[in-house]
């Protein structure tokens, strides 16, 4: 019998199997041929994440600022004389992440799917290949884990957000900057990026799922990009949760990752959340193990760390982002001009991007009256 397994070989998954496969027998169910397939995201991530992930990805580009156009025409670029981001392979990061857990002690089974569980005095879980038995089980299989649904089909997040994204073959002379679209007819209810990395662009959007599928949006992204004509070298499609889930824990199991609807209401970006939250399992797990309690009561601790650690942010996130789907085009093009004024910009350039609602907090208080009338007359 193992003493945890851990369903989904990405980075969540690996990570959380690291930690723990440092004292425990620890396997690991990834329905894919391998870790790091499909590629679901846009791999825009800070140092810190890196740093969290214990591994050392292939970085593509390092990006310092971004240009944000707004629908009525107008431009604001922000730029910081650090790093802002580093655009990485992450395929690269979700295999190195799974061999470091594998040095660790952890075992991988790969093309094997999880079914289902039950809970007695231990965990048995169903799979392709059969049973196993376990004292227990980490859900980290994704934004539509079905092992979150285990808790109840009322266990969803609050929101999905779907997303569509191509590299294509054009050079940018700006090398080291973004360019972020807002506005209804390229991302309605997010926004969209186009990622310089040398002789390639990562071009790509999410949009409320209201909204329909991303990739009809695509046409009127490339058109203002002026990408209509580049050649397409890859494409890649996902569905982000947002806002959380209700519960991320329950008897002999916890959720990590997308699974826990652990990522920045924002951006989208689940790897720093997820990372941080890491360490509340490892913890939460070593105590359980330790004495023998794996009860629902002694797993919900490991929901009150890991909101210690990320929550405020999180919930900070979804606050602002509960407003932004308030804005119209003209509301987005009157925040242009509120934030085109220097005192405003200057703050945005040291925006971080695992902690954006803290620039609220940076603001002084006669730039927050300017755009209160904004965010008032978006929301009434």
């Amino acid at each position: 019998m193992h003493e945890a397994v851990v369903i989904g070989g990405g980075p969540a998954g690996s990570r959380a199997a690291e930690l723990l496969a440092r004292d425990r027998d620890v396997l690991v169910l990834e329905e894919h041929r391998e870790s790091g397939t499909p590629v679901e995201c846009a791999g825009l991530v800070t140092d810190d994440v890196i740093g969290l992930s214990g591994v050392r990805p292939e970085i593509l580009n390092v990006l310092y600022g971004a240009n944000v156009f707004f629908p009525g025409g107008g431009r604001i670029s922000v730029r910081s004389g650090w790093p802002k981001a580093n655009l990485i392979d992450r395929a690269d990061m979700d295999r190195k992440m799974a061999w470091k857990a594998t040095d660790s002690g952890a075992e991988y089974r790969y093309n094997e799917r999880y079914i289902s569980h039950k809970v007695a005095d231990r965990v048995t879980v169903e799979s392709t290949n059969g049973a196993i038995e376990c004292s227990l089980i980490i859900g980290a299989d994704g934004h539509s884990s079905k092992v979150a649904m285990s808790l109840g089909t009322d266990n969803g997040p609050r929101e999905y957000v779907r997303g569509f994204q191509m590299d294509v073959r054009r050079t940018y002379e700006e090398q080291d900057m973004i360019n972020i679209r807002l506005g209804s007819e390229v991302a309605p209810g997010f926004f969209s990026w186009e990622i310089p990395f040398g002789e390639y662009v990562r071009v790509g959007l999410c949009a409320s799922w209201s909204a329909g599928p991303p990739v009809g949006y695509m046409r009127a992204l490339l058109k203002a990009s002026g990408l209509e004509d580049a050649k397409v070298i890859k494409k890649y499609s996902g569905k982000i949760p947002l806002g959380g889930r209700p519960k991320t824990y329950g008897e002999r199991l916890m959720l990590i990752g997308d699974a826990a609807g652990q990522v920045k209401p924002i951006s989208g970006g689940g790897l720093y959340p997820a990372f941080r939250s890491a360490d509340a399992l490892k913890e939460t797990a070593d105590v359980s193990f330790g004495s023998g309690d794996f009860s629902t009561k002694a797993m919900s601790s490991y929901e009150k760390r890991w909101k210690a650690a990320v929550g405020g942010e999180m919930r900070n996130g979804y606050r602002l982002r509960k407003a932004y789907l308030k804005f119209d085009d003209e509301d987005f093009d009157r925040a242009c001009r509120v934030a085109s004024r220097e005192s405003v910009r200057s703050v945005l350039d040291e925006i971080s991007l695992d902690r954006p609602s803290s620039v609220v907090s940076q603001m002084r208080i006669r730039d927050m009256a300017r755009f209160l009338p904004v965010v008032l007359r978006a929301i009434l």
